[in-house]
């Protein structure tokens, strides 16, 4: 139904425009020149991030040592790209990923709004009188070119691309306000007055958020100056809303996010521009003043195109030197406002070896976020699959009706490990409905709404991660499989085949225990491989030793032939959970790019 009403508001919405175009052609051109002119951007900033490949990423994680470092990332950063909103979610991503901290993502955001002044300058100057189309045209031919020599051609030709469609869009755009300029002169609606300043902040914030970007909203603003049908002090406010329409894509990718850490962020960028427009209004007179003092001493005094260029550089400059002395406090502030949650709902937590709440069921650290980078979204992965991990054990060892403190006890209790299972104990299939199965049906739907292209080092890691995760729901079934028979045997009489099973229970235990440990030490690399070569060793020398006993007891008339085959597949059971287990411990090996940058983020300078 849903969907059925969405479907006739789109239709509707439509039919509406296209009706609007037909009776007018002017709007008809600006609006075809807005929407070249947003393809173009669209292609810039793709094909800039595919040529950045993982550099982008890697300067990102080396960026966040200083808030130094992190100011100029994020303006270079969006000064490359052009686009602070990709620069805003990428950091997102990475502090979702727990790959950066939030005082360095701070810093980027601050940088990301400062290096965003850049476009405004390049839009105001390309808005001078003078035709771009021209220049368009050959490049639209090599951009097309470009696309046939390779994948990094191709990247080059989106680019070239990006700046034809760009250049086509803004003299569409120059020429659409023209053609409709007869009609319409703003320069006398709410030219003085607090309410009229406002009405015109409104104007920039929520064509920011409907165009979902403030470069289209700022360069319908330079045309409509250029075309006289708009006055400098409107345009002045239009940008102060477009400032705070930006943050506001940010805003609900991190709260829809769930993450807790992209949501600090998030509201970290929503404080910094409603700050900076709040403190921009309240000296509007006095900057524009000076925008005017300056534009005059500089020679462009006439111009209103790059006075409002000015103007955004410097209310943006004067919110990072607010903020600047008050990250630290900001970033803890917004820990106290955004405590961490350790609850149902797929809700993110910061902190990998924190422990959740019982029932927990669903996804930990998988965020809408950390789909903005394939090294994110696999950081993302690792560290659910940890929490699969963790969420299994605890399921097997109640399966085998022990609690599951004795994953983290000292000593295993002998006395438990011997008693007969309680009275009244939770199915394991119950226990896998609840706490697992959640889980395992969010991570594989966070790998399938991943559509980034990877290299062969990430698709690995991925089947890897697909895989492992199915072992340890195999597991967890075979788990369940086992405590039928389990329960039946140790609720019998001492004998030798109840010792053999309290023989397996207590195996079982051991392995389970051991990769407990694995998990919460956080080993890596050769010194997990070696562990669980170890690991892997014990349990085929128990099984074999185990084999060895049955046969023994059979020669014994210990047990009979239906009793064996029953053992028999039970030490099948118990060898398919230890190797599940062991699956997701091995799936550790992270990308190789992962990797580098976490070891950038670790090595980092602080200070």
């Amino acid at each position: 139904m849903r969907l059925n009403i969405r479907v006739v508001v789109l239709v509707a919405a439509a039919a509406v425009l296209g009706w609007t175009f037909w009776r007018n052609a002017g709007w008809l051109q600006l609006s075809a020149g807005l929407a070249i002119f947003l393809f173009g951007m669209q292609c810039l900033e793709e094909g800039l991030r595919q040529l950045a490949g993982g550099k982008l990423e890697q300067l990102l994680a080396r960026s966040t040592g200083t808030p130094a470092r992190g100011l100029l990332f994020g303006m270079g950063g969006t000064f490359v790209l052009q686009s602070s909103t990709l620069v805003s979610l990428l950091t997102i991503a990475f502090i979702s990923s727990g790959l950066i901290q939030l005082t360095g993502g701070i810093a980027i955001i601050l940088g990301a709004n400062l290096g965003s002044t850049s476009g405004i300058w390049l839009l105001a100057l390309a808005g001078q009188d003078i035709s771009l189309s021209p220049l368009a045209l050959p490049l639209l031919v090599f951009g097309v070119l470009a696309g046939f020599t390779g994948t990094r051609g191709k990247a080059a030709g989106r680019v070239v691309l990006g700046v034809a469609f760009v250049f086509l869009g803004i003299d569409q755009i120059k020429d659409g306000f023209e053609a409709v300029g007869g009609g319409i002169d703003l320069t006398a609606v709410g030219s003085d007055g607090v309410a009229g300043t406002l009405l015109f902040v409104l104007v920039g914030l929520v064509a920011t958020v409907v165009l979902q970007s403030s470069h289209a909203t700022l360069m319908l603003t330079l045309a409509a100056l250029a075309s006289g049908q708009l006055g400098l002090e409107q345009g002045l406010a239009i940008a102060i809303g477009s400032n705070v329409g930006s943050s506001v894509s940010t805003a609900i990718v991190g709260a829809l996010g769930g993450n807790r850490s992209g949501q600090r962020l998030a509201l970290a960028h929503v404080l910094f521009n409603a700050t900076t427009a709040l403190t921009a209004l309240l000296l509007l007179l006095p900057l524009t003043w000076l925008v005017r003092l300056f534009s005059g001493a500089i020679g462009f005094g006439d111009n209103a195109l790059l006075q409002l260029a000015l103007f955004h550089t410097l209310f943006n400059a004067i919110g990072v030197a607010l903020f600047w002395s008050w990250q630290d406090r900001l970033a803890r502030r917004l820990a106290r406002w955004l405590p961490d949650r350790l609850q149902d709902g797929g809700v993110a937590v910061p902190d990998v070896a924190a422990t959740p709440a019982p029932g927990d069921g669903r996804a930990l650290h998988l965020s809408a976020q950390a789909l903005e980078s394939a090294d994110a979204a696999a950081a993302a992965v690792s560290r659910e699959l940890r929490h699969l991990g963790r969420l299994g054990l605890e399921v097997i060892c109640e399966a085998l009706y022990l609690p599951r403190g004795q994953l983290v006890a000292k000593v295993p209790d002998e006395e438990l490990v011997r008693a007969r299972p309680a009275a009244h104990h939770v199915e394991a299939d119950t226990l896998y409905r609840s706490r697992i199965k959640g889980v395992y049906g969010d991570l594989l739907d966070f790998m399938g709404r991943f559509d980034m292209p990877l290299d062969e080092d990430h698709q690995r890691f991925w089947t890897q991660s697909q895989m492992a995760a199915l072992q340890m729901v195999k597991a967890v079934k075979d788990a369940g499989d086992l405590q039928l028979n389990l329960r039946r045997r140790l609720d019998a009489e001492d004998s030798p085949l109840r010792e053999a099973y309290v023989e397996l229970r207590r195996h079982l235990l051991s392995q389970l225990r051991a990769f407990h440990r694995l998990g919460v030490a956080e080993v890596e690399g050769e010194t997990l491989h070696a562990a669980l070569a170890v690991l892997a060793s014990e349990a085929d020398g128990f099984g074999e030793a185990m084999r060895g006993r049955l046969f023994a007891m059979v020669r014994a008339h210990q047990v009979d032939g239906l009793q064996a085959g029953s053992l028999m597949n039970d030490l099948g059971y118990a060898d398919r959970i230890v190797r599940g287990a062991r699956a997701v411990m091995a799936a550790r090996d992270e990308p190789a790019s992962l990797r580098e940058l976490r070891r950038l983020a670790a090595e980092a300078p602080v200070g």
